[in-house]
């Protein structure tokens, strides 16, 4: 029977990382269309991550969000997205149709998490129709558990910067517990946004520069050989008590040596993410942790 598994899912940046790894994974079901279970699982999300490209090709990560259900799939090849970025979100001038699209879906509460990568078939400024060229899962590690719910917020003016982060920023960084990051596959194609998580304090930022631990995984190492192939990437980090996003752009350097970060005993390597760019947009989400106090 077909279940639609991609023979040889990886380009060359993916096999190259795996090798300076020292081996990729036993198997790989990616699949060229969404299982019936990664159907069911994306209506069930109150916010979609998603990594686009601005206009020079830079990737950009931001979020959707809507009523569970906001996110639904029609048929195994498509997503339907009834949701749009923000007014201050800089990702929106880079939803049109025939863009690439990276997405993850992730339920903080039960740890879950798939992944599906395509184009856009359709956009018309309120909602998202995606062509869906690649689907595949993840394990559930290193995702810290919340009970997100709806909170109302009062939302303030987005804050721009280039390489210089504001204290608000800075803070921010340092206790965050859940990162997202968009990369692109450079001339073979294509975005795709994974997750990284720790405890506070697992990013460790010096100046412009943020070092991020690599730790055991799946060994697809879909971020890291599309980071072989093009250094340029987002991140977004979000506050889940403010609701505030912060996104980032920047130039990567994976660092192989499984020294690469000593204080993190997990790190099998890391990357220094250096900031080029940035844009901090306070309450923007409006979703909280049941176990975080209201600010």
């Amino acid at each position: 029977m077909d279940d639609h598994r991609i023979p040889e899912p990886f380009h060359a940046g993916e096999l190259m990382a795996q090798r300076l790894a020292g081996g990729g994974p036993a198997g790989a079901p990616i699949r060229s269309r969404m299982p019936e279970q990664h159907r069911q699982f994306f209506p069930l999300l109150p916010f979609l991550c998603v990594a686009v490209a601005d206009e020079s090709g830079w990737p950009l990560a931001t979020l959707l969000h809507g009523e569970p259900g906001f996110v639904s799939s029609p048929d195994p090849g498509q997503l339907r997205i009834a949701a749009s970025p923000g007014q201050d979100d800089p990702a929106g001038p880079c939803l049109s149709a025939g863009a690439p699209v990276g997405m993850l879906g992730i339920d903080l509460a039960t740890r879950r998490r798939n992944r599906a990568n395509g184009r856009i078939a359709h956009a018309d400024g309120g909602s998202v129709v995606v062509d869906v060229d690649q689907s595949f899962g993840n394990c559930p590690k290193y995702i810290r558990v919340r009970q997100l719910a709806p909170r109302a917020r009062r939302t303030d003016p987005v804050e721009s910067f280039g390489t210089e982060l504001s204290p608000d920023a800075v803070a921010l960084i340092a206790a965050c517990e859940t990162m997202f990051v968009a990369t692109s596959g450079g001339d073979a194609g294509g975005l795709d946004m994974s997750h990284r998580g720790g405890e506070a304090g697992f990013l460790r930022l010096d100046g412009k520069v943020l070092t991020v631990p690599d730790y055991a995984g799946n060994r697809y190492f879909n971020t890291l050989g599309n980071l072989l192939r093009e250094p340029r990437a987002s991140l977004l980090l979000v506050d889940f008590e403010r609701g505030d996003i912060l996104q980032l752009q920047g130039l990567v350097k994976v660092l192989w040596q499984d020294d690469a970060l000593p204080a993190d005993a997990r790190a099998q390597r890391a990357w220094e993410f250096r900031i080029v760019r940035g844009w901090l947009r306070r309450a923007a989400l409006p979703l909280g942790d049941m176990l975080d106090t209201p600010a």
